[in-house]
């Protein structure tokens, strides 16, 4: 199984989410974060912070727990909806689950997943 992480625009999460849904993913956790790093600045939005000396922007995180062979769909399902062209599109992590386990049911790794 893997993890894969993206770091997205936050004006791209839906479509990101429609494209995961369309693919077949059903687990998704969506998180409000904030980037911080050259990397993940778009440049039209970013905003400047005096505590931290540093600018940040609001980015969201996905998260997916998939089986080691759909992981790189789910990548590039990702990557592909969340693109603009422009700095700041955000990254994607893939690493690896070494158990899952589903807690209602107590089902392990491929089946909780």
């Amino acid at each position: 199984m893997k993890e894969v992480k993206a770091f997205i625009r936050s004006a791209k999460a839906e479509d990101v989410m429609e494209a995961l849904n369309q693919l077949g993913v059903a687990d998704i956790t969506l998180i409000d974060v904030m980037g911080v790093g050259s990397h993940l600045i778009d440049p039209q939005i970013a905003q400047y912070s005096v505590e931290i000396v540093r600018k940040f922007s609001q980015v969201v995180k996905i998260e997916v727990v998939c089986r080691a062979i759909d992981a790189d769909k789910v990548v590039e399902t990702i990557r592909n909806a969340a693109f603009t062209g422009m700095p700041g599109d955000g990254m994607i992590y893939v690493m690896p689950v070494e158990k899952a386990v589903k807690i209602r049911t107590g089902k392990e790794n491929q089946d909780a997943v």
